[in-house]
């Protein structure tokens, strides 16, 4: 494949990411949207060119490992203020990643997570979060998982300074399939102890 079709093939997943999150904030309700979200991923994991997945297990692909929804772990809260921290992430294929810290957002029950904003061309916000089920049977991919990326269209929505946090939705980065993929991992300030156990656990990957 040449570096523009590869290219094109990554701007189109983007695309199809970010129409498939406006389908969810338009749905009836979130339980619906998560369906939607749902359906959408495994056909793009299986389908799409830019699919994360290897291709010696896209043939076994029979879609993500998804939590049933639990309407407990969506929270609408607001953006405290918090100290300014630079974050930077040296990655292989893009270079040093730069963010900033936003401010933070409680969730009741998990914890605080920092809200980063990417300070490169185009800006994004990012939430990423390792829970205290991160790594383990049944649990969020090791490394850790996301819960928006507005810069790939991963956005559940929100006003002023109140955001949409629905951990129904936490997605492993790609890199938990592909290990050729850059992926910032969360920092300690991502970091929390309580087991979150919704959104897409582990990759379960076919014995070879």
């Amino acid at each position: 494949m040449s570096a523009a079709s590869s290219a094109i093939d990554v701007a189109d997943w983007r695309r199809r990411v970010s129409g498939l999150y406006a389908e969810v904030r338009a749905a009836s309700s979130p339980e619906a949207g998560h369906d939607l979200w749902r359906g959408g991923r495994d056909e793009l994991f299986a389908h799409h060119p830019a699919s994360p997945l290897l291709p010696e297990d896209r043939s076994s692909f029979d879609g993500l490992a998804v939590a049933p929804y639990d309407p407990a772990f969506r929270f609408e809260v607001p953006i405290a203020p918090a100290e300014p921290l630079t974050w930077e992430v040296q990655t292989g294929t893009d270079g040093m990643v730069p963010f900033e810290r936003l401010g933070t957002v409680t969730l009741p029950g998990v914890g605080d997570l920092d809200l980063w904003r990417l300070t490169t061309y185009g800006g994004g916000l990012f939430l990423p979060l390792r829970d205290g089920s991160s790594g383990r049977p049944g649990g969020g991919y090791g490394g850790g998982r996301y819960l928006l990326d507005t810069i790939k269209g991963a956005d559940l929505g929100g006003t002023g300074d109140r955001l949409v946090v629905d951990l129904n939705f936490a997605y492993a980065p790609s890199c938990a399939y592909d290990p050729a993929w850059a992926c910032p991992l969360p920092p300690a300030g991502n970091t929390v102890e309580v087991a979150v156990p919704v959104g897409e656990l582990e990759p379960e990957r076919p014995a070879r």
